[in-house]
């Protein structure tokens, strides 16, 4: 069991970007990271989740934006200087999408070895952690890694799909 966990972390290590959402830090694998836009103005569209803030024009292309904050239930923060888009790619079954996700500030790219990961921590079936890739103990923090493709369900991420196509 230890080797098999040994074996996971060993798989995830790697170059994440990291971000702040309040006081807590995260990470994205960064091969899936596109790029990182300033805020700019987002077109709300009606009949979608509270935590999909609708769609912006990135150069020419359609994409929606989720807010991080909300999708995690976490408290609204007005936006500063610093907030920015992340934007990533997320595979989920048979497709992809292009979103922008909301942070508060992006931090640096760090290079996370495997024995400086370890599992993501389990809170019985109340809480569901399957986002969670693992816990990067980096210097004296920890950064929580996630899958970016496992934030949003199979059907939010149809439905971000379906926001980009009808804007």
């Amino acid at each position: 069991m230890v080797e098999a966990g040994a074996a996971g972390a060993r798989a995830l290590a790697g170059k994440y970007l990291t971000f702040k959402l309040g006081s807590e830090e995260f990470g994205l694998a960064i091969l899936k990271v596109q790029e990182i836009i300033k805020m700019m103005d987002i077109t709300r569209v009606p009949r979608t989740p509270e935590f999909v803030r609708g769609v912006i024009n990135l150069r020419g292309k359609v994409i929606p934006v989720i807010d991080l904050r909300l999708k995690f239930q976490m408290e609204t923060k007005a936006a500063t200087e610093k907030t920015c888009v992340i934007v990533v790619q997320v595979t989920h079954g048979d497709g992809r999408v292009t979103m922008g996700i909301i942070v508060d500030e992006v931090s640096e790219v760090l290079d996370i070895a495997g024995e400086q990961i370890e599992p993501a921590p389990e809170f019985g079936t109340a809480v569901d952690t399957a986002f969670i890739l693992g816990m990067g103990k980096v210097a004296k923090r920890v950064v929580m890694l996630l899958d970016v493709d496992k934030v949003l369900s199979r059907g939010e991420v149809r439905l971000m799909g379906d926001v980009s196509r009808a804007a």
